[in-house]
């Protein structure tokens, strides 16, 4: 999860920092971040639309610039040749009911978050399709200590 966090900050969305990473046996599969499509303008440079709109989180998702952080975690699955299926997400936000369909096709099986999304409707998505999932507290991001 620690990880997860560490991608967010990638994250070209001026509303959250969002982060997933994708993981199997304990190996890393693949990594996404909220932000525009590859080779286009992104919100720290055009501004946010749904600001402009004053749309709150959580509706109307196609009016947005950025790619989920758990959508491009899946497209590098399939840009790269990696399976991703029977794996676990981890993300920093739980997903969206649009993420949850992806993840629900992609075949992983389980989800852990730590910030609650504004739309919980995938709750009900996850316990049809026997997804699993899991939140935890957002993990101590200091990456040394001294002793």
């Amino acid at each position: 999860m620690k990880l997860a966090w560490l991608v967010a900050e990638r994250s070209t969305c001026l509303r959250h920092h969002v982060g997933a990473v994708i993981a199997r046996d304990k190996r890393i599969l693949t990594t996404g971040y909220n932000g525009a499509a590859a080779a286009t303008k992104d919100c720290t440079e055009l501004g946010c639309l749904r600001d402009e709109l004053k749309i709150p989180s959580g509706q109307r998702h196609e009016i947005c610039r950025a790619i989920h952080a758990e959508q491009n975690a899946i497209i590098q699955g399939g840009f790269h040749g990696i399976n991703i299926k029977n794996s676990t997400l981890y993300c920093t936000h739980s997903p969206c009911v649009l993420c949850a369909k992806m993840i629900v096709n992609a075949g992983i099986k389980r989800v852990v978050a730590c910030v609650g999304y504004p739309d919980q409707s995938f709750k009900e998505l996850f316990n049809q399709a026997a997804i699993e999932y899991s939140s935890m507290e957002v993990p101590n991001l200091v990456i040394f200590q001294k002793l």
